[in-house]
């Protein structure tokens, strides 16, 4: 009887061993892509699978990010992982679907993390949108989640139906923003840790979301697509009742922490998205297919705070996206499809950040090597919030 065991035992035992061995992998440097003359001293940190949304500890030394990777469930989990890219550790429930891990801030609570989960309505993976309707997102039934960083004491935050996802926290970790359906459109909200005192920021018809906080606290930046025309808000709403957003079509705007003073950013008519402030506080950081006249090139930007300046940042082909500075400035994490074994596969990765010297008294100021200005005033992508398939993140966000 014992001997019927023995390939079972040895399979698992070899597929345990194959997890482990993936587990311990350590950061591998990657060769240089041309013209990324910001970018110094790139090395990847995972290897295989859909990995994206990394973003830093503030003490700079963990990163949390979302996967879907083999060995574990078929949809993204939440993991942690030293900055070598050693150390990995999943911390979400193991049920469900998960998005948009974050740290709290050590002053706050330096042992807890957040993340977006639906094992509450339901653990197994949801299905994946219908692509009938091109290229769209959907908008599962998420609520917030805090855990410690082993991934126990897990805390509900949001119990509203619907989604409820893509939270961040403020630096002082006083704050946390998040985007919601709870009142019937795609906006941001404000709340405190405990998930108490919730306060709606924006009103707009139209998606608001992936919001980060700057450095001092008191402004946010995010992405927005707003329909213009009659035509897109019936695209809109149709689509927001079944659940989904056509994300096709973003632009970074920034406002005031309590949701004043709103103000676009960019104005490139592509899927621009993942905004995040320079520790400078006035320069933004983003991905976007602006520079791709087929809207299938993703690469990252930089543009100052006022819209002017924009400067292209990578030049890998296919996706580079969700970049995030170090609290310190010195490094960029960010995902992309560079050095993959296999098409699909999205990594994480991390460089050393190399600043150019450049103003940080006026918002109107140009980094001095590899500007991109002029690409604001000519080509942008024609992305639409048409139905066709319009290429668009290949990452849910």
């Amino acid at each position: 009887m014992m001997n019927r065991f023995r390939p079972l035992a040895a399979a698992l035992l070899a597929a345990a061993a194959a997890c482990a061995q993936g587990f311990a992998q350590r950061a591998t440097a990657v060769a240089p892509v041309a013209g990324e003359a910001r970018l110094r001293n790139v090395r990847q940190l995972t290897f295989g699978g859909e990995n994206a949304e990394a973003y830093f500890s503030s003490d700079g030394k963990q990163l949390i990010f979302q996967s879907t990777r083999p060995g574990f469930r078929p949809c993204d989990e939440i993991f942690t992982m030293r900055l070598d890219g050693s150390h990995v550790r999943r911390v979400s429930t193991g049920a469900g679907r998960t998005t948009c891990g974050y740290f709290f801030p050590a002053q706050k609570d330096p042992e807890r993390l957040l993340y977006a989960s639906t094992h509450a309505a339901d653990s197994t993976c949801p299905p994946r949108p219908d692509m009938r309707n091109g290229y769209v997102w959907a908008l599962y039934d998420y609520d917030i989640w805090s855990a410690d960083k082993e991934g126990r004491n897990v805390r509900r935050l949001t119990s509203s139906p619907g989604y409820d996802a893509e939270a961040t926290i403020s630096p002082d970790g006083g704050t946390i923003v998040f985007t919601s359906m709870r009142d019937g459109d795609l906006d941001l909200y404000a709340m405190e840790p405990d998930g108490s005192n919730v306060t709606q920021l924006t009103h707009e018809p139209g998606y608001d979301g992936g919001a980060f906080f700057s450095p001092d606290g008191k402004r946010i930046v995010y992405r927005a697509s707003h329909p213009a025309t009659a035509a897109e808000l019936a695209d809109y709403t149709g689509l927001l009742r079944q659940n989904l957003v056509r994300p096709t079509t973003l632009e970074i705007w920034v406002m005031d922490a309590d949701g004043s003073n709103k103000r676009q950013v960019t104005r490139l008519s592509a899927a621009s998205f993942a905004p995040f402030f320079h520790p400078d506080g006035h320069h933004i950081i983003f991905s976007s297919n602006h520079g791709d006249p087929r809207g299938r090139e993703f690469d990252i930007y930089m543009v100052n705070d006022d819209g002017t300046g924009l400067e292209r940042i990578t030049h890998s082909p296919e996706f580079d996206g969700f970049p995030m500075f170090s609290p310190d400035g010195s490094k960029l994490v960010f995902a992309s499809n560079r050095n993959a074994a296999k098409p699909g596969d999205t990594n994480i990765f991390v460089a050393d950040w190399v600043e150019t010297p450049f103003s940080t008294t006026s918002t109107s100021s140009t980094p001095s090597t590899t500007s991109m200005s002029s690409a604001s005033s000519t080509t942008s992508t024609s992305a639409t919030s048409s139905t066709s398939a319009t290429p668009a993140p290949p990452v849910r966000p």
